[in-house]
């Protein structure tokens, strides 16, 4: 027999549980994020260490090391989010992070650039702790409060890939670089501990978990929010990833060539600093305001602000551009994720979030491939302007399909 003691207590267990699984998602996403990050400072040495030679090939080596993990990683994200959605979710991140901890570790004891590559296929065929721990917290937290959530979880993921590159850049000269691989594999090993101990997930209906099989989007009432938040999330990246193949030419302008590489990361690390700094307020307004209302803002005010920096004089120009629209953009991840949860069946959240992750990564290796092909072949401002367009183009498409599903709940 329930008591009324018994009644109370249960809202604030729940209350304590997501909250805990909260803090417990955004440090291991920010860990991973790290892991995943760091090497990008001494990547080429390490590739020379381990037996490229000459320019072309050291470069052309680290380039295909560091996708690697991101083009594993868009494969099989649909798939870790539809066993997400059969098997549980908590089971995939204390999956993503153990695996993320071998792999880390196993990094740092290549002997081959083959090696290389292949341990960093293997990293994102085996990570995706970031993109669960979306899927986790969408589905736990109390849909008043989704917005907010995951805004403080995106802050942690953007916080990762801000400061990856600053410990990659500290480590490697202090205690070498297969060991900062041997330490980052140990920190991602304490988040798979954490995982495993002091997350709670609630038990859903058999049915719901059954749920996750058979076809995907047949059983969507209305698809078209899910495909405007796949193409957003494909636009988020490419705005943030579209000027790095340029960025060293571009701020080369403005700088001597002694300042030219420091500048470049300072104007780099802006719009993750000012996403970090946004994600959670910007969550909580869309949980007031509305998910769709702050997506479409969002890419509004991007677009606005990618049009001065095709013209700025100065280099602090720039950064202090990239800083507002890192703002800007730090509303979009959340966002993304509610609108999928609150127009996803229940027991296909996992998987549809798969998808929304699998687009995302299209934009990480689009937006510096059409960058560095634009920038090369018609002029750097082109890059700026052409990105604002198709910001404000998504803008325009997301006004567009919430007018039209307003006007269908009318009629």
């Amino acid at each position: 027999m329930t008591t009324d003691a018994d009644q109370e207590q249960k809202p604030e267990t729940f209350e304590r549980a997501w909250q805990r699984n909260l803090w417990v998602c955004t440090f291991g996403s920010f860990t991973t994020i790290v892991a995943m990050t760091l090497l990008l400072p001494f990547l080429p040495l390490y590739v020379e260490q381990l037996g490229a030679q000459g320019h072309a090939a050291i470069v052309q080596w680290s380039g295909i090391a560091y996708g690697a993990t991101f083009f594993s990683a868009a494969l099989t994200a649909p798939l870790w989010g539809r066993l997400a959605d059969r098997y549980g979710r908590k089971l995939m991140l204390i999956r993503a992070s153990l695996g993320m901890a071998v792999a880390m570790s196993l990094i740092g004891m290549a002997d081959s650039v083959w090696e290389l590559v292949a341990l960093r296929l293997l990293a994102g065929l085996l990570g995706g702790y970031a993109s669960g721990s979306m899927v986790l917290v969408a589905a736990q937290t109390p849909r008043a409060r989704t917005g907010w959530a995951l805004g403080v979880l995106s802050s942690g993921i953007m916080a990762g890939n801000l400061v990856g590159p600053l410990v990659g850049g500290l480590l490697p000269p202090l205690i070498g670089i297969r060991a900062t691989f041997f330490l980052a594999g140990g920190v991602i090993f304490l988040a798979f501990l954490a995982t495993t101990t002091l997350i709670r997930e609630e038990r859903r209906p058999a049915a719901a978990r059954a749920g996750g099989s058979g076809r995907v989007w047949s059983r969507i009432p209305d698809r078209r929010p899910i495909l405007a938040m796949l193409a957003t999330g494909t636009l988020l990246m490419v705005a943030n990833m579209s000027i790095e193949p340029i960025i060293t030419v571009y701020v080369a302008q403005f700088v001597p060539p002694a300042q030219v590489t420091l500048m470049a990361g300072v104007v780099m690390s802006a719009a993750a600093l000012g996403g970090a700094l946004s994600s959670a307020r910007l969550g909580r307004l869309a949980d007031r305001i509305g998910h769709w209302n702050v997506v479409i803002l969002c890419l509004a005010i991007a677009a606005l602000l990618l049009i001065p920096q095709a013209f700025v004089t100065t280099s602090w120009q720039l950064v202090g551009l990239r800083f507002l629209m890192g703002l800007a953009l730090g509303g979009l991840l959340p966002s993304i994720a509610s609108v999928i949860r609150h127009n996803a069946p229940e027991a296909l959240t996992g998987t549809v979030l798969g998808y929304s992750v699998s687009a995302q990564y299209v934009g990480q290796v689009v937006g510096p491939l059409a960058g560095g092909f634009i920038g090369g072949h018609i002029g750097m401002r082109a890059v700026f302007l052409g990105t604002s367009v198709l910001m404000a183009l998504g803008a325009a498409v997301n006004v567009m399909v919430a007018h039209g599903r307003r006007r269908d709940r009318v009629s």
